[in-house]
Order: C-alpha cells, then structure tokens, then sequence
C-alpha cells in the first residue's frame, strides 16, 4: 500500500529551478504537508553526484517521504538522459514511479524539456500578470506553439520575447523571474507537457 507523502525533497539542478518551485509549490501542497529543495551548481554537478546522494537517501528515507529530481533536458537525448536518472536511483537501491509498476515507489525523475522556461511559455497567462506589456498572441506565433518544442535555447526565446516588449535590456534575471512567475502558474492550464508529467507526478505522491 501506498503511503502518501507527508515531505518532499527536490534535487534541481540550478538556483532559478530552485526559485521556481518555492514560488509554486507552497501553493499546491495541502496544509501540513513539507518540502525542501536542493539546487545544484549545473546539470553535470547533479548529475556528477546524483547516486552518491541518492545512495544516502536510501539508508534513512520514510515511507512517507517522495524524492524528486527535476533537470533540464538541454540537447540531450531525453530517453538516454531518464535512462541515466533511472539507473542512478535503481544502482543507489532506491525505487522509482517508473519501475514500481502499480506499487509504492519512493523516487520520481522528471525532465524539463527543454529547460525551465518551457513552463513559462505553457502558461502565458501567468507570464502576463507579472509581465503585463508582453503581448497576448505569443503562443499562438510560429516557433512558440507547443512549449516543449521550441527550438535554439527555451531562455533564449524567452528572453528575446521580454526584451521585444520592453523588459530585462540588460538580460534575463532568471531567479528573480523564476520567483515572480511561479507565484501566478495556474498547473491545470500549463500547456507544457513536461509540466503537466511533474504535477502530475506531485499529485500522485501527495495522494
């Protein structure tokens, strides 16, 4: 039987993931529930560390306590890059939503794809209370269409689409935006896959 989760940790691999996720997750957790985040300096730092980390986590996790370790896809092969995350956690002796089948599981890997800002643009909306000069219309242009398709660098695009409207002349404050626009993310309205797999995901475990 599944218990569900009273704490998550959350291994993210940079400062504005970080940032992102206190935004959000205060919001969506039930009262009573906890979490902690732990941000890495880059995807090959987590990555570099993950199982020593996660080898620690299986001597000591709770029942009731979700692991989740959340990485940007970047350019990288997503299925070689899950097959990566997955065989840390099976070698650290940790079980993960994918291999439990339809029993408990203590770990879930999750990608953004293909990177934080993907979520930004799945839900344009949010981006807009924070940011009211963008223009309505930009995830109807071409490019921009599907959030987890974008092509160039997901921070790239985003930061052009700012700065043409007005916003960050000087670059792209991520952890500060990251903050400002996760306290508006409406998840049942996110049009981001990857988005949609992680909440997903949260809810099962919160469940």
């Amino acid at each position: 039987m599944t218990v569900a989760a009273s704490h998550l940790e959350l291994l993210v691999e940079e400062p504005s993931m970080e940032a992102f996720l206190r935004g959000l997750l205060p919001r969506l957790l039930p009262a009573g529930r906890t979490f902690e985040i732990h941000p890495f300096q880059g995807k090959s730092d987590l990555l570099g560390k993950l199982e020593a980390r996660l080898r620690g986590y299986a001597q000591w996790l709770p029942a009731d306590w979700r692991l989740f370790v959340v990485v940007d896809r970047d350019e990288e092969d997503c299925r070689a890059l899950k097959q990566r995350l997955e065989a840390a956690a099976s070698t650290a002796g940790l079980v993960t939503r994918s291999r439990a089948g339809a029993g408990p599981w203590q770990l879930v890997n999750r990608i953004a794809i293909e990177e934080l800002e993907s979520w930004y643009f799945g839900d344009w909306d949010a981006v807009r209370v924070k940011y009211p000069r963008v223009s309505a219309h930009v995830p109807q242009r071409q490019g921009l269409r599907d959030p987890d398709a974008i092509v160039g660098g997901t921070w790239e695009a985003f930061e052009r689409v700012m700065q043409r409207h007005g916003y960050f002349k000087g670059g792209l404050p991520k952890i500060e935006v990251a903050r400002s626009i996760a306290e508006h993310i409406g998840p049942e309205r996110n049009r981001s896959a990857s988005f949609r797999f992680f909440h997903a995901a949260l809810l099962e475990a919160l469940a």
